[in-house]
């Protein structure tokens, strides 16, 4: 039996606050325009289960959802439990490289905004949904203060996911083409697994990547682990506690991230059966999800990503040039290529 550590490393956990209207545009499905929610259902089932495990997590909070009255209720129920609140935009389009510089500073302000009808701490974290990113958001980023970026995702199944949820779809050309990008690029699995600094001559952000699994860059975060469930809890939880030894020997401190779906189950939404694992009664997802946390508790000190960026505040951290900015700002040529595929 494995002796328990006096000093655990940490492991930062968050969730993306993505609610139903969310999946349905991404999807392509119209009904998305009324802004159906199941936010009043699933936080209080979010909360009993952190609860459980005495947790306080970051949640990526859609500047929509924090907009409408009808969600006013749940979102203050994760403000008044301690929980870390960061931007994770405000329309949840996951195609936020196409955006101009001005659609993303009025996509951050307005996010901002509708945070702040619920806590008065401004987000000092961002994470772009689908993982979309690009410089500019990065510049944009920079320029508004925040602190930290979780949007990179170093995996090479990007290609993969997208396949898989363009299959569950009927899109058109037109609609395709805007989500080209979406999950991103096999590239992306040649990105770094450990936290670094983005640089330009202004300015530093740090980018806290949502960890993949050590040498094999296979997605762990719970929406996978709960695909694997489908075909057996054992597997699903062997899977994840293996991502986690492999972090423990190569010193990387996970941080894993949570959706709402992971606690929801056919039986509560039967219009996103679309999405991987839906076909799953949220009793089954719930013991695999109480299984996970059991694990990452057991191994790590589990904070949030605030408190994540804070203890590698004095660390030195590999740094990396922004495209187009000049060298010698913290970047090498194969770097720079590398932030190019962000």
């Amino acid at each position: 039996m494995e002796k328990q550590n006096s000093k655990r490393a940490i492991a930062s956990l968050s969730m993306d606050l993505d609610n139903k209207w969310s999946y349905l545009k991404t999807h392509g499905d119209k009904a998305w325009e009324s802004y159906p929610s199941y936010l009043d259902r699933v936080v209080p089932r979010i909360q009993q289960m952190l609860d459980e495990f005495s947790l306080r997590i970051t949640v990526f909070v859609v500047g929509q959802d924090a907009a409408l009255e009808k969600n006013d209720e749940a979102i203050a129920k994760l403000v008044q439990s301690g929980h870390e609140i960061a931007n994770h935009s405000f329309s949840h389009e996951p195609w936020l490289q196409r955006y101009s510089r001005e659609q993303l500073e009025l996509e951050l302000e307005q996010a901002e905004a509708a945070i702040g009808r619920h806590t008065t701490q401004r987000p000092i974290g961002f994470r772009g949904p689908g993982f979309s990113c690009s410089p500019d958001v990065i510049k944009v980023l920079m320029e508004r203060g925040y602190q930290y970026d979780c949007s990179t995702f170093p995996t090479f199944l990007g290609p993969l996911a997208r396949a898989y949820f363009f299959l569950r779809s009927s899109f058109n050309a037109a609609e395709r083409a805007k989500r080209k990008n979406l999950f991103g690029s096999w590239l992306d699995g040649f990105q770094r697994l450990k936290p670094y600094n983005w640089r330009n001559a202004q300015a530093k952000l740090l980018e806290i990547p949502v960890s993949t699994m050590p040498i094999f860059r296979l997605p762990f975060h719970l929406s996978y682990v709960l695909y694997l469930g489908q075909f057996s809890e054992w597997l699903a939880l062997t899977y994840f506690g293996t991502a986690l030894r492999l972090c423990r020997l190569t010193g990387v401190q996970p941080s894993v991230l949570l959706h709402p779906l992971d606690f929801l189950g056919c039986d509560d939404e039967p219009e996103l059966a679309f999405f991987p694992a839906m076909n799953l009664p949220s009793e089954k997802k719930l013991r695999i999800v109480r299984g996970t946390l059991t694990l990452l508790t057991r191994h790590f000190e589990v904070v949030t990503m605030a408190e994540h960026a804070q203890r590698l505040a004095g660390k030195k951290l590999p740094s990396r040039g922004l495209p187009g900015e000049a060298r010698g700002t913290g970047g090498s040529g194969v770097q720079q290529k590398q932030m190019e595929r962000v």
